[in-house]
């Protein structure tokens, strides 16, 4: 039996804001209607890219903005992660598994989200993102342009619910 499967990408306090403040609870109700959940929770190590290149300061291991700003369900797999999207030990486990579809929702869908649709299609593993559930820290123009990349990229019928 195929199990059907939710990611919740980087979901967290840090970046909940006036843009994306509907997020944690698309994403808290959106946990039910899934066999299983996946959750990523970004952390930003002291020689990350992210402090280097884009001055990412936030979101050391513990701090407040990396707790998530939901309450993920009981059985809910947590994953820790320093970068965008998922990593390639992760991905290597969804193959393992029986999931050939993955539904993807988070902040922030420029990033996080966009980085985590085009790893899973390249691995094989069917995405849709859910894009009402979905949302960007910085401006609701970049999270409209990530949907239409992600609707070339992976393919129109995979973006729902924008």
């Amino acid at each position: 039996m195929t199990k059907s499967r939710l990611l919740i990408v980087h979901v967290q306090r840090g970046f909940v804001n006036d843009k994306t403040r509907h997020v944690p609870d698309r994403v808290a109700a959106l946990q039910e209607s899934f066999d299983a959940v996946i959750i990523t929770r970004f952390y930003n190590p002291q020689k990350s890219l992210h402090r280097k290149l884009i001055g990412e300061a936030g979101f050391a291991v513990g701090a407040a903005a990396g707790q998530l700003a939901f309450t993920p369900r009981a059985d809910a797999r947590i994953c820790d992660v320093p970068t965008y999207g998922v990593d390639t030990p992760f991905i290597e486990e969804l193959r393992t598994d029986t999931a050939p579809r993955v539904h993807l929702c988070g902040i922030a869908t420029e990033t996080a989200v966009l980085a985590a649709a085009i790893a899973l299609f390249s691995a094989g593993i069917e995405p849709v993102v859910l894009g009402h559930a979905c949302g960007s820290d910085q401006s609701l123009a970049l999270h409209d342009a990530a949907l239409q990349i992600l609707k070339r990229a992976i393919g129109a019928r995979q973006v729902i619910g924008s």
